[in-house]
This record gives C-alpha cells, structure tokens and sequence, in this order.
C-alpha cells in the first residue's frame, strides 16, 4: 500500500491467469493429473493461508499501539548511532493486552552480534517447577563493539503470534545513566520480567573496585551479577547464573571486581528480580488451586517491584595490602621483642643474685665464719617453728597463720646434717602418717582438731613412697622412660591401699598427690602433646584440601552464596576471595609458637637443676610437668591454622573447623589446672581426648539436626546433665569410687548414714562448694538450652566449656588466697592484662558480621566496612584480641604458682 511502508507478501496461486508465464499453466495440469493418480491418503490437500509481513521504519521513545494475528508479522526497524568512547543502551518494553496465555506473543531483536527473542507472556518457573507469567516485559539490549569513531547500527523487532489476534504496545527508549561512575550512587527499579543492567568502565590506575547494591526493602529476593562484556547478556532469573559471579540480595550485596578478570576493563551490573523469595529466606507464596484449574497453570504475580541504589567505589590499593601485613606482623613480633627483653632482665637479675649469694657463702676475712643471708633478700620470710622436712604434717589452711608463701623449703641438708636424720626419725615419720593431726581454723570460728584412723604399719620404703631426701637427691633423675610405667605402681596392692589412705584424707597437701614417680608422670603428659599433635597433622591435612576445593568452586562458578563472607570488607588475594580473615589468624600461630618457646626454655632450666640436684626443682615448689602445655601452645598453633581454613570459604558445613581446636583448648586448660595440685591423679590423655571427640561429635550432631528438633535437646540435656554427676562424683571422690552394679546400694547407704541416721556436713567442704556451683551453673545451662533451643549450638556448647573454665579458674585463685598464698606481679599483670583484652574481644565478637546460621541474603544485612586500616573488619580484630588474650590467659597458667617454687610440697594445700 502506497505511502505505509508495508509490503505484502501473497502466494501464486492467487495471482490472475493472464499474469502467469505461457510455461506455468501446462506445469499445473501435469501437477493435477499426478495429485488425481496418487493414492487417496496422499492426495488430501494441505490446509494453506495467507501470510502478510508488514515492515515499518520506528523511531525511539515512541509507543506503537499495534496488533498481529496468525497471518500477520510486524517488523520494526531501527536505527542509531554508536560512538567508539560512548555507550548507550537500549531498552525494549513490551505490554500483551490480549489474555491468550497459551498462545503467546513471540518478540524477536535482531542485532548485529546477537539475537533476544522472548515471549510474552513471559513464563519463568520457581521451586518446584512453579509457573509465573508476567504481562509486561522489558529488556535492554546488548551493545556491540565499534572499532570505528561513530557507526550506525540497525536492529530489528519481529512480533508474531499463532493467535487470531493478539493486540500489544511495544517501546524503545535510550537508557540514562547506562554507564556507572564511581563513587556516584544511582536508583533504579526492577522487576523479575524487567531486569536492568548497567555498564562499568575501570578508571586508570584502578585495579579493583568494589559493586555495592542496596535496597530499604528485603523482599522480593533478587540476585546482583556481574559479567564481562559479551552477547547475551544472561538476565533472567532462570539464566543469571550461567555466567560470571553471583550472589542473592535482600538489603545488601557487594562484589569485589578485580580488573584482571575482565579484559575489556569494563564489565557489566546485572541486577535481577527473583520470581520467589525463597533463596532469600522468605517464604514461599500461596499457590491457588481450584477443582477447574490445572496444576500447571501459570499464576499472575503482579508487580514484584524492587527499588534498588547501585554505587560502584574503588577497592584498596596494593599498598595497603603491604602495610597491613606489616602492620599484623609488627604486631605479634613485638611478643617476641619483648619476651626477649624480659628473659634478659630476669637473666641479668639471676646472675646479681647468685653473685651476691657467694660472696655471702665466702668467709670473712675477720671471723674466718661465712656470713648470713637475710631472708628479706631470698624473697620469704624468716623460718618459724614449724618443722620443714619432707615428711613434716600437712596443716589446713588458716588466715590467722602465716602465709605458705612466707614458709621457706627447707632444704634437705638438715637430714644431712643431723647424720642419724634427727629431724626425720622413724618414730616422726610413724606418727605423722599414722595419726595425722591437723588444724583448721577460720578467723570468728574456733580451731578443731580431727585425728584419722591409724594406719597399718609397713615398710618405711612403702610407707614413704620412697620419698626419703636421701634417695631423691642421690636418684639420677633423666633415665630412660622405656621401663617405666605408671601401671607399676598402681597394680600393687599395698600402694592401691596407700592411696586410698592418702587421698581420703580431709585436707590434703601437694606432696600426697605427688608420690609417682616423676619419670612416669613425665612420661604420661608428654602422651598430651604427641596425641594432638597426631590430631592436627590428621585433621589439618583433609581439611586443607576441602577449603581448597570450595575455593575452587567459588572461582569457577562464581556462585558467591557458597561462602559467608564479610562482602563489604573482603580483599581478595590470589584464589583467596578474603585473605584479610586469613591473615588475621596469624596471630594465633605467632604467640602459639612463642608459647611452646617459653615452655621450652623453662623444661630446659628445670631439667638443669634437676641435674645438679638443686632441692627447690626436687622438693619444692608445685611439680613442673610441661606435656599439657606443649598440648595447649599447639592447640593454639592449630586454632589459627583451622580458623584461617574455615575463613577461605565459612559455612555451615565446615564450622567444625573453627570450634574444634576451641573445645580442646578450654578443656586443656582445665586439665592443666587441675594438674596443678592433683599431678598423681589427673586424667590420661586418651580418655581426655576421647572426651573431646564427644565434644566435637555432639557439636556437629547439633548444628545439622539440633535446629528446633526437641527430641535432640532432651537426650542432649540428660546426658549434660547426667556427665556433671560422673565428674563431680569423679573429683569429690579423688577417683576413689567405682561405677558397678553396686553403686545404687552405695549411694542408698551415704545418704541413709549421712543424712537420715545423723545430719552431718561434707567431710570435704571446700570440694563440695566448687562442685555444687558448678552443678547449678551447668544444669542452669542445660535448662536454658532446652527452653530457648539457640539456633548457634555450637557456641553454646563452647559457652559451656568457657564458663566451666571460668568458674574453676575463679575457684582455684580464691582458695589460692585463702590458703594464705599470694600472687606475683608478673602473673597479677598477666590476669589483669589478659581480662581487659578479653573484655575488648568479646565486644568485637558479638559484632556479627556474618552468621551461616541465615541464608546468604539475610547474612549479608550484617554486614559491615572496615574499620582498621580500611583492610581488617570487626571479626579481624576479635581474632588479633583473642590470639593475645589466649596467650595471656596460657601465661597466667604458667606463672600462677610461682610464689610456691621455694615452699615445700607438704605444705601447699591441696583444693
């Protein structure tokens, strides 16, 4: 038709005869009698009808109200310019007015590079093969490169349809702001049928930048993406994920682009609307059925419109990665620096005193006699009259009498001297373990005095424990450990009766419980350190591999939901998508190993002293045993290295990596304090470490099935419950109790003698307050876990272990000063020190930056910038605080009892 621009397109058996050539019409007969000679179901005609394709020149930002049927095509033409510097997009919306859902309308683009087609109504699918149609669509198309300075281009829109008539409104508009600046925060909207995405060009000297996309609304879920500059452009929600990186959105998402990855240097925001909120942890909308609807019928869901800020800003430079490697390595050096400077100050302090101590031991030169030492210098008071041999009486604690730490070790050389060992006679000794007299007073409460039953007399070797100073100074004391074992002394029946003398005792001192030989109990810790040292090469090695596979994944899929990071302060390094939660870590491997060279350094000085049989290493003092905390600075050791694994990519799958060596050191640092004054009786490291296999084991069943499962915190509540029983049987008794068929009929008997024949108190009071506050704080616990049911089942289980710890620690410095002991500087400053950082810690522990516990989406709102050095966030500086906490936490385990090296063991008391 003249002056429209439409072509028509129609078949030639419509055209007139006189139009055809002379040749056709004999080609018709021919064509007639071959359709009258074939068989009847050959020659049924085809059903045929007109098609018509009307093309039409369109221009930008006009709307065309139009219509097309089955027999009808519409093609739009369209022409721009494209400049080489410049990029301009291009959107295409449509609207179908027409309801025909089955017969839908069929858009085609065709461009220079590439070709969209969609349909319209737009069917996308959600969970479960759920159906949305959505009635207005909207795209924008995708640029091809120019090399020339300008060129015009031509694309076209094809509309067609199967229906008889289907009427729509098509538009196409110049995007504004298509390309992103930095720093310069742009809005948009988006829906699932009318995704946006924008271009992102780097500005020189820029290496990486970070995309950061927000919204004041959670829902309806959405997914960012960011892909490099190629046709098509992959923004639907069923193909956003093919290509590029990734990750759901409710209020936040950030993507840290590196320009290396792109090389256009330029790459694209894609931001698309999700059909359901699902993956973002919304729930999932109702589904209308009715008896006349198919289950696959497509559901209108309107408009699921998102208003979204998108602002790209530039990442750090490779400066600040330097400086703050720097500045983590300065940090934890200086430890070293300064560890250094006071071994050197005690060194020099050491050697003025030994000075100072011979010139007192030379003679005078006028009395030819050796000259005194005050006892102001050795650090203690003057002796008093108390009798200061090996085997002198056990005293219970008083405030009215003098300070342990004031009560000097007497050395062995008084048995010496007096030859015939006057001070530690047969008769002294037979008395002192046959009746042993004790007092014990408190300051408002008058002393008494109990006297326990006589024991048989045996041999003075057994009676003794071979313990006579004699022996001990002569006994070599480094032989080899092969031949002994500790089961040689335990099997005996006299010394299994001996220790149940011993350890029944009301009130006990160190040197009851420190009556094995030292060779076997060296033996028996240094078991702590080579079984978690077998524990880490093992546990560490697979764990290694995984986190390097899902690093892996995360690259090439760039599926970043896989992964909870911290996305607003994540610097990535290599493979390495956070190398700042990585290289925080340090500092556990640091102090763990300058740990293990303070404990090295002091085994080498005390094995020195027992060499040269010095009194105060053999007899003085709380026994040193260095296995728990070759265990403890490995665990530490072993915290940074699985934490760094578990920061390459936290989830919920790998948590345990993070916790497990976190169990193992509060419980090391309960054994290693328990140690302290029961060396004789603490637990062997199998059984402690198949007790934390149970920890572990429970933690995980915990977080995979614990969530809202109410049979799950029952069993777990009754086993709490019933393992606070057994232990605080265990330590009452000193282990001096048997779980048999026979216990119930025990038990039945304690309570009838104790409570209903006689009202009488404990026999071991100070054992009884500890254990009966750690029961009301650990069934406390477990009435809380099975009322409130936390979702972290992990961090309330090592909440458990931390408050158990806390409680003992509290415990043992109140009987320590209530037993007339005091604190030293060093470790006074350590508990000092060590709680105010701790303090500090935990603040930035509870910051939550990221919690797995969420989906990605609802992980992300917790997420914050960076705070230090525009390189460390939040959870950066918990693990900086927490490196140095534990390490001070393991100092004041170390230096607790240093005031007791110069008392003797039979009178520091036993709690």
């Amino acid at each position: 038709m003249p002056g429209t621009g439409a072509v028509w397109v129609l078949p030639t058996w419509m055209l007139p005869a006189w139009v055809l050539p002379t040749w056709v019409l004999p080609t018709w007969v021919l064509l007639a009698w071959v359709l009258l000679a074939l068989p009847p179901s050959l020659a049924q005609p085809q059903p045929s009808g007109r098609r018509w394709v009307t093309e039409k020149e369109a221009r930008f930002d006009t709307t065309y109200a139009d219509w097309v049927g089955a027999d009808l095509i519409n093609i739009y033409a369209f022409n721009h310019s494209v400049r080489r510097n410049r990029t301009e997009g291009v959107r295409v919306s449509v609207n179908v007015l027409s309801d025909h859902k089955d017969l839908p309308v069929l858009f085609v683009v065709r461009q220079k590079e590439a070709v969209v087609s969609f349909q319209v109504p737009l069917i996308l699918r959600g969970l479960y093969q759920r159906k949305y149609a959505y009635q207005e669509v909207s795209r924008t198309l995708c640029q091809p490169q120019t090399k020339a300075e300008v060129e015009t281009q031509h694309f076209y829109v094809d509309v067609s349809t199967l229906s008889l008539n289907a009427s729509y409104q098509l538009r196409v508009t110049r995007v504004e702001n298509f390309v992103l600046r930095t720093n310069e925060r742009f809005s948009f909207n988006a829906t699932a049928a009318q995704p946006q995405y924008f271009k992102y060009e780097f500005s020189e000297g820029v290496d990486s930048v970070i995309v950061k996309v927000t919204s004041a609304m959670a829902f309806p879920c959405s997914v960012i993406s960011i892909q490099d500059i190629l046709c098509p452009v992959y923004d639907l929600d069923n193909n956003v994920a093919f290509i590029g990186m990734y990750q759901t959105m409710t209020k936040k998402a950030a993507i840290t682009v590196q320009k290396k990855d792109f090389p256009s240097n330029s790459f694209y925001v894609v931001v698309v609307v999700k059909t359901e909120d699902e993956a973002c942890g919304g729930a999932l909308p109702y589904y209308p059925l009715s008896k006349n609807a198919s289950p696959d019928e497509p559901v209108d869901q309107h408009n699921r419109q998102k208003m979204l800020e998108v602002t790209v800003s530039p990442a750090i430079t490779s400066e600040a990665y330097v400086s703050s490697m720097l500045f983590c390595l300065g940090i934890f050096l200086s430890f070293y620096v300064l560890t250094l400077l006071i071994a050197c100050w005690e060194s020099c302090r050491q050697q003025k005193r030994k000075g100072l101590l011979a010139a007192m031991d030379s003679p005078s030169l006028d009395t030819g006699h050796a000259r005194s030492i005050p006892d102001s210098f050795l650090g203690h008071a003057p002796y008093d009259s108390y009798g200061y041999g090996s085997f002198g009486e056990c005293r219970a604690p008083s405030l009215t009498s003098p300070p342990v730490s004031e009560q000097p070790c007497h050395p062995p050389r008084l048995a010496v001297l007096a030859g015939n060992g006057s001070s530690g006679s047969t008769e002294g000794i037979t008395d002192s373990m046959g009746s042993a007299e004790v007092s014990y007073g408190y300051v408002g409460q008058e002393q008494f005095k109990r006297r326990t039953p006589s024991a048989p007399m045996r041999p003075l070797s057994i009676a003794m424990g071979e313990r006579s100073l004699e022996n001990v100074a002569g006994r070599p004391r480094l032989d080899s450990l092969s031949s002994v074992e500790e089961d040689d002394y335990d099997t005996l029946a006299d010394i299994d009766y001996d220790k149940n003398v011993i350890r029944t005792k009301q009130y006990l001192c160190v040197a009851d419980l420190a009556r094995k030989d030292k060779r076997v109990l060296r033996k028996k810790y240094q078991i702590y350190f080579w079984n978690i040292a077998t524990i880490a090469v093992f546990y560490a090695l697979p764990v290694i591999q995984l986190v390097i596979t899902y690093q892996t994944v995360v690259n090439v899929t760039g599926n970043q939901d896989i992964c909870y990071y911290n996305f607003l302060c994540a610097h990535p390094l290599g493979n390495l998508s956070a190398f700042n939660n990585i290289l925080s870590n340090l500092g556990y491997v640091l102090l763990g190993l300058l740990f293990l060279l303070i404990i090295l350094q002091r085994e080498i000085n005390y094995n020195r002293a027992l060499m040269r049989n010095d009194t105060h290493a053999l007899e003085c003092g709380i026994p040193k045993h260095f296995g728990l905390f070759y265990a403890m600075g490995t665990a530490l050791m072993m915290e940074g290295l699985l934490s760094a694994c578990y920061h390459v990519c936290p989830n919920y799958t790998n948590f345990q990596f993070d916790t497990s060596f976190m169990y193992m050191i509060a419980g090391l640092c309960m054994l290693k304090l328990y140690q302290k004054r029961h060396p004789d009786i603490n637990a062997s490291a199998y059984s402690a470490y198949a007790c934390l296999a149970l920890v572990i084991f429970f933690s995980v069943v915990g977080v995979v099935f614990g969530k809202g499962n109410t049979a799950f915190w029952i069993v777990f509540s009754v086993i709490h419950i019933v393992a606070t029983l057994l232990l605080s049987t265990q330590l009452y008794y000193m282990g001096r109790w048997k779980l048999d068929s026979g216990i119930l009929r025990r038990i039945l008997h304690v309570l009838y003698t104790d409570c209903v024949r006689q009202c009488s108190g404990p026999m071991y009071v100070d054992r009884m307050v500890l254990l009966v506050m750690g029961n009301i704080v650990n069934w406390s616990l477990a009435a809380y876990g099975l009322i409130v049911r936390p979702n972290d089942f992990a961090s309330y289980l090592l909440a458990i272990g931390i408050c158990n710890l806390l409680l003992y620690f509290a415990f043992y410095i109140i009987m320590k000063l209530r037993s007339g002991e005091r604190i030293k500087l060093i470790p006074l400053l350590c508990i000092v020190g060590t709680s105010v950082v701790w303090g500090f810690a935990l603040f930035f522990f509870f910051q939550g930056l990221s919690t797995w516990q969420k989906t990605p989406a609802e992980s992300r709102e917790h997420n914050r910038d960076c705070i230090l050095l525009d390189f460390f966030d939040d959870h950066d500086i918990w693990h900086f605080l927490s490196s140095i906490a534990m390490f001070g936490s393991f100092l004041v385990l170390l230096t607790l009892d240093d005031d007791l090296d110069c008392v003797q063991r039979d009178k520091i008391y036993v709690f």
